[in-house]
């Protein structure tokens, strides 16, 4: 047995408690009156992030893991904590937008727009190569880079239309 199994549940337990935490935390900012933005692009990301991680657990459950890029995925791990960490119960994975309120503006947003974004993307290309997928690796952060394009968009006119004259980074 090589150590891909063991990687993939790890990833795959992980999505699935950032769904939950998203979702209580989509209820909670819904009820004090936020606005949900860009629901016709959300089941896109849903199938992509779906159809990766079916598509790695396919192809790679058996794989022996290339450890030189282990350490890339470790510090991904670390930085996705500092983005929930810094959000708290504003994190979600959808694009929530409470009239008024401030960006974040600390963490990893003091560096860098949209940080989590930057490390989901590092995950869809370093996960693959672990695996010792590279064709997978370069195909997925393809989509994955027009998926973010549709997002991101989106999340930045949301954002505009909320908060005008922000000179925050946003979240």
């Amino acid at each position: 047995m090589t150590g891909a199994p063991f990687l993939l549940a790890f990833l795959t337990l992980q999505r699935l408690a950032e769904l939950a935490i998203a979702r209580a935390n989509t209820a909670r900012l819904l009820a004090r009156g936020a606005v949900e933005h860009g629901r016709g692009h959300y089941p896109l990301i849903v199938a992509f992030h779906t159809l990766w991680l079916a598509g790695l657990w396919i192809a790679g459950w058996d794989r022996p893991l290339w450890l030189p890029a282990l350490p890339v995925f470790v510090l991904l791990q670390a930085a996705r904590l500092w983005v929930l960490a810094t959000l708290g119960r504003r994190w979600t994975t959808r694009i929530i937008v409470v009239p008024g309120e401030r960006l974040a503006a600390t963490g990893p947003f003091r560096f860098v727009r949209h940080p989590n974004y930057w490390i989901v993307a590092g995950e869809i290309l370093t996960v693959p190569l672990i695996l010792g997928l590279p064709a997978y690796a370069v195909v997925a952060t393809i989509v994955h880079a027009g998926v973010l394009w549709i997002r991101i968009r989106a999340e930045e006119a949301a954002l505009a239309q909320a908060i005008p004259a922000r000179a925050e980074v946003s979240a």
